[in-house]
């Protein structure tokens, strides 16, 4: 068991691509938090997407990361490998009646949009608007029966009236209220795999005893449902750091389209870890 006090940080990169300098930047500043409070520092890839995550893919991040000097504290931990973890918590919250099959395509879902008018929208756009949350037991056997796949949906008006107000602490923006509402009826658990990004890094983030997640600023609005999550779930709530995403001379976000601005394409060029790590802005906290 670790230390409660000790501080635990994580990189979490998707192996669907290589590593850019945006990535860079996340991964040494992480470890960058972690070594200056004398903690720990985790590696872990989130391969939950069988479409998109590539072996090779996963190789090289490993690859460019040790090559930048990075050493994590711990074996690896691919989420491809606990599906039947995440399973097992979603028949937890299934059990409490949080969770409903959705069947909807995402033609089903625009189309409804459109009949309405309008939707609200929340940090991923357009909210579901509910059109498999009120089936009778009946119609959704019935849909299972004829071979419909279906998503898990978390009922959020149903966990939030479970959990009631939550709080999260930013080391930027502060205490913070949680606003789950924000994000509809996400999914937990989709069509192709059984969990899904929020359900996944909430698990693996209390599992891991991660007590400072660092990531980006674009993901920031997520944290309001990881809070709910771990309220439901009765998992610790660790302090969260969101720097800002770093940028091109054209101030646009690096992004793994980014070809030429990819580690593996800077260490052909002849780049060093050194000059990488000033391309990426990264300045150690911990000198």
């Amino acid at each position: 068991m670790v230390d409660a006090m000790i501080t635990t940080t994580r990189f979490a990169p998707s192996p669907t691509g290589l590593l850019h300098l945006g990535h860079a930047y996340g991964a040494l500043f992480a470890q960058d938090q972690a070594r200056r409070r004398k903690g720990r520092f985790l590696l872990r890839l989130e391969d939950i997407d069988p479409g998109r995550c590539r072996a090779e893919f996963a190789a090289a991040i490993i690859d460019d990361l040790r090559w930048l000097g990075l050493d994590w504290d711990a074996p690896i931990r691919r989420q491809s490998e606990h599906l039947e973890e995440y399973r097992r918590l979603l028949a937890r919250l299934a059990a409490r009646g949080l969770l409903y099959p959705c069947f909807c395509t995402r033609k089903d879902i625009e189309a409804e949009i459109a009949r309405s008018g309008h939707a609200p929208h929340g940090p991923d756009g357009a909210l579901y608007p509910g059109l498999c949350r009120s089936l009778s037991a009946d119609q959704r056997a019935e849909k299972q029966a004829a071979g419909q796949t279906c998503a898990l949906r978390l009922d959020m008006a149903a966990a939030i009236a479970q959990t009631g107000t939550l709080w999260w602490h930013d080391h930027h923006a502060g205490r913070i209220a949680a606003q789950p509402e924000l994000f509809g009826d996400v999914v937990l658990a989709r069509k192709d795999t059984p969990t899904s990004y929020h359900l996944a890094v909430t698990w693996d983030d209390a599992l891991q005893q991660v007590t400072l997640v660092t990531r980006g600023q674009d993901l920031f609005a997520a944290t309001h449902v990881h809070r709910l999550l771990q309220a439901l779930l009765e998992l610790p709530t660790p302090q969260y750091h969101h720097h800002p995403l770093r940028t091109d001379s054209q101030g646009r976000r690096y992004a793994k389209r980014d070809k030429a601005l990819t580690i593996a394409a800077l260490r052909a060029a002849g780049r060093s870890p050194a000059e990488i790590q000033a391309l990426a802005g990264f300045i150690p906290l911990s000198k």
